[in-house]
C-alpha cells in the first residue's frame, strides 16, 4: 500500500465542466485542500462536484463566490473519494480563476 502527496491544478478558460481530479480504480484519496483564486479584479463563482462511481453527481459547492484577487480555502475539513470518484469544477466566466486541490492518494496495491 502506497501513500502519494498529489496536486492537481486547473486554469478555467473555459466555463465547461472540467474534471479536476479521479480517483484511480484501485485507490481511494483524501482532499486536504481546494483552493480557488481569482487573478481578474473582478471576482467570480464557481460550482464544485463529486460525481460517484455510478455516475451519480453530488454538489459541494453550488455558486460559491469568490473575491476579486482574493483566493478562498473551500473546504474546513477532508473529503474523501473512493475508488473511480471524479472531483469536478465549472467557472461562471472563463479567463478568472484557478484552482490547486491537495490530497493523499491511497493505494491498495
Amino acid at each position: 500500500m502506497a501513500n502519494i502527496y498529489r496536486n492537481a491544478k486547473v486554469d478555467f478558460t473555459t466555463t465547461d465542466n472540467t474534471t479536476v481530479y479521479t480517483s484511480p480504480s484501485n485507490s481511494r484519496a483524501i482532499v486536504k485542500s481546494i483552493l480557488v483564486s481569482d487573478d481578474s479584479g473582478s471576482g467570480d463563482s464557481i460550482n464544485v462536484t463529486l460525481t460517484d462511481a455510478s455516475a451519480a453527481v453530488f454538489s459541494l459547492f453550488k455558486t460559491k463566490t469568490i473575491g476579486a484577487n482574493a483566493t478562498t480555502e473551500l473546504i474546513t475539513q477532508p473529503i474523501v473519494l473512493q475508488e473511480s470518484e471524479i472531483l469536478k469544477a465549472q467557472a461562471t466566466t472563463a479567463g478568472r480563476l484557478h484552482m490547486v486541490v491537495s490530497l493523499l492518494e491511497i493505494n491498495r496495491d
